[in-house]
């Protein structure tokens, strides 16, 4: 069974976090699994993307930390890879460290009434960075208190502080969402993405979010075929020919 489901219907796609049994804990295979469908969405013709956690206990309750994935940034849009496309993420039950890290970068959310946001790393004496920037999308002294004091927000105090949109009764939150993403798909789509792009300018980026975009940067000329066929090109004593992929 896939540990990221990819849906696509009416030009908009659902990506789940699919281990519900184990609270959608963010494994090695799940960051491959979320690179995998932001590549996906990218390629594909759909023009929002919603985001979830299987069941209603948890979005996610973060990182497995018996095997703790660093590479978590790879999977963070916008970071570790470029979305240009508006992002929904629809939680419910506990949204803890990466998972709080992917609402973030989320362009939306929905919550259901029963989400408890946290990002505890302080407490087990490990973090990567990534939420630092939390502090340029929410109240910096409420961000703080989160991440120095690794405590919770509920729905409401999330509204509150505009973390979510919307709080609606557990069970209508990918329903709120799919309303929510119809009106955006509905729009002209090359407009959306400059407002997308444009509002990203604008919102200031912590140093692991800055490193995450330039080694996702440089990942790309060392994995293109370019790389490849200018070390063959090398090692053979002949010209390289370069295509630009």
């Amino acid at each position: 069974m896939s540990e990221v489901l990819y849906e696509s219907r009416d030009s908009i796609a659902e990506i789940t976090i699919n281990r519900p049994e184990k609270y959608n804990v963010l494994t090695h295979e799940v960051v491959v699994g979320l690179r995998a469908a932001w590549e996906r969405f990218n390629a594909s013709d759909d023009r929002v993307a919603i985001l979830a956690g299987a069941g209603e206990k948890a979005f996610t309750a973060g990182a497995n930390l018996r095997d703790i994935p660093h590479d978590l940034w790879r999977a963070i849009p916008g970071a570790g890879i470029a979305v240009d496309k508006p992002i929904i993420a629809a939680t419910a039950g506990l949204v803890v460290g990466g998972g709080l890290v992917l609402v973030q970068f989320a362009d939306l959310a929905i919550a259901a009434d029963n989400t408890v946001f946290s990002y505890p790393e302080a407490k087990v004496g490990f973090s990567g960075g990534l939420i630092s920037s939390l502090a340029a999308r929410i109240p910096h002294k409420v961000a703080m208190e989160l991440l120095l004091v690794g405590g919770r927000i509920d729905a409401s105090r999330a509204y509150e502080v505009g973390l979510v949109n919307r709080v609606v009764p557990l069970g209508q939150e990918l329903a709120a969402a799919r309303e929510l993403a119809a009106q955006i798909a509905a729009n002209a789509p090359l407009v959306v993405q400059l407002l997308k792009r444009f509002v990203g300018q604008v919102i200031a980026k912590g140093p692991t979010e800055v490193a995450a975009i330039a080694r996702a940067e440089i990942e790309k000329i060392n994995t293109s075929g370019d790389f490849h066929e200018g070390i063959a090109a090398f090692v053979e004593k002949r010209p390289p020919l370069f295509n630009g992929n």
